[in-house]
């Protein structure tokens, strides 16, 4: 199997013992992304739109590191501390991604580090 290790100091660097993303064949596995600025390591200020807005910015940071796009992400899966705020998602979603959408999974949580209220993951598939 060979993997490739994707970074790019346009998205935060990551705070524990991963990579921003791992590259196998053509399917890039993106590691969870909260509303971190890359540049200061804090997270943005602001309510749950801009938190959102942040991390499909980070997310498109790591595609890009990978020669890609949003638009070749496969499956998105979305983690928030109040359900509530499903709605902010989808919105914000449509000014970043078109039909046809990726599959998605949303899921609610306790709490996530630094005291987001959001982290996303994907699975990004490209061609060689």
């Amino acid at each position: 199997m060979n993997k490739r290790v994707i970074s790019t100091d346009q998205a935060p660097q990551a705070i524990g013992t991963y990579s921003q993303a791992v590259r196998v064949g053509d399917t890039v596995y993106l590691s969870g992304q909260i509303p971190l600025i890359p540049e200061t390591m804090t997270l943005v200020e602001g309510d749950i739109e801009a938190q959102v807005r942040r991390v499909f910015d980070n997310l498109t940071a790591v595609a890009r590191a990978a020669n890609g796009t949003l638009a070749d992400i496969v499956k998105l899966n979305v983690f928030l501390t109040d359900l509530g705020h499903f709605p902010v998602v989808n919105q914000v979603m449509t000014e970043y991604f078109a039909e046809p959408y990726p599959a998605r999974a949303v899921v609610g949580v306790a709490a996530l580090p630094k005291g987001a209220g959001v982290e996303m993951d994907a699975v990004m598939a490209l061609a060689d």
